[in-house]
């Protein structure tokens, strides 16, 4: 697929809904170094078609652990090809293009574009830290150079050691292809709403969505969700709930579901920290995933592959959590 067969360029107002992230399956072996090819090609075409039919409204990938950091080049762009080809254009993909300079972010952007990818989950260079100027400046490059792609600013603060303030929201919503960001928390969502103008569509994390709904049901939306993977259907669920009662007023349901949610959260964050999670984010997660069962995120790739084994523990157990969540709703 070719740009020019692309749909027109994403706004805000197409961003909604659930926005499923998945990492990239590893075929058996991955966590060696030795290894060339370790994408599961076969498992990512059955995964995306599984969330397509079962109601997602967009897909997003290659971000922390996705493992776009560990792949390489050929892997990524083989990635995404069947991804694309996959979704046939039925809902929006983002691939994930963060590299550690400006130059390479935008020949990753350009390239995905050819592929046929709608957007980009866009994250800092992050070997040296960014100031205000530098981060706003670095969107602005990558957005000219690739005026065809939408953006979604990848917004981890322990991912790319920058705390997106509020004067960073300011001036990146001025660039018209930044239409979404992926956000944690929401202690700072109303005003980073009001400074973006509403020019950029938060998505929060999924047991945080019921309560963003709350405070702005008109623009709060949509949200991202790595537990699709483990099974869609208690987010879906969310999803609907949380529609319904931003008309009807009554959001009990919407909080039961929001709070089942979060109980299956109870041991996936080592210590309660969600900084000592993202040290062991990709492996977590992906130990998560695999304990779910509805699909095979494979081996984490390398250097990423040692976890204390207590952390490792708390990460099925979660998953274990919500696949049983998801059975209960599938019903």
């Amino acid at each position: 697929m070719t740009t020019q067969n692309k749909r027109k360029l994403m706004t805000v107002d197409d961003v909604h809904g659930l926005w499923a992230i998945m990492p990239t399956p590893a075929k058996e072996g991955a966590s060696n170094w030795r290894m060339q090819d370790t994408v599961d090609l076969e498992e990512t075409a059955r995964v995306v078609e599984e969330l397509i039919a079962s109601g997602v409204d967009a897909i997003i990938s290659t971000g922390t652990f996705g493992e776009g950091a560990t792949l390489t080049r050929n892997e990524k762009r083989d990635f995404m090809k069947t991804i694309v080809k996959t979704v046939k254009g039925r809902v929006p993909y983002f691939c994930g293009t963060t590299s550690l300079n400006t130059r390479e972010a935008i020949e990753q952007t350009k390239e995905a574009s050819e592929i046929g990818c709608d957007g980009t989950m866009l994250g800092l260079p992050m070997w040296q830290l960014c100031d205000v100027q530098t981060a706003v400046q670095f969107y602005k490059d990558v957005a000219e150079a690739c005026p065809d792609m939408a953006i979604c600013v990848y917004a981890n603060s322990e991912a790319f050691k920058f705390d997106f303030p509020r004067q960073f929201w300011a001036q990146v919503s001025e660039i018209p292809q930044v239409i979404t960001a992926k956000y944690l928390g929401i202690g700072s969502l109303v005003p980073d709403m009001n400074l973006s103008q509403r020019k950029i569509r938060f998505l929060p994390l999924d047991v945080d969505f019921y309560a963003a709904a709350r405070i702005a049901p008109e623009f709060c939306t949509a949200f991202w969700t790595s537990g699709a993977v483990c099974g869609p259907a208690p987010v879906l669920k969310l999803r609907d709930e949380v529609k319904k009662a931003s008309k009807t007023g009554d959001w009990d349901e919407a909080q039961k579901i929001s709070g089942q949610i979060a109980r299956t959260y109870a041991t996936l964050f080592p210590n309660g920290s969600f900084k000592d999670f993202s040290t062991y984010n990709i492996n977590l997660e992906k130990h998560r995933i695999n304990a779910a069962g509805w699909m095979n995120a494979g081996p984490c790739r390398p250097p990423y592959i040692f976890t204390p084994e207590e952390y490792l523990e708390g990460a099925y157990k979660s998953g274990k959590a919500w696949a049983e969540l998801h059975q209960n709703l599938s019903k």
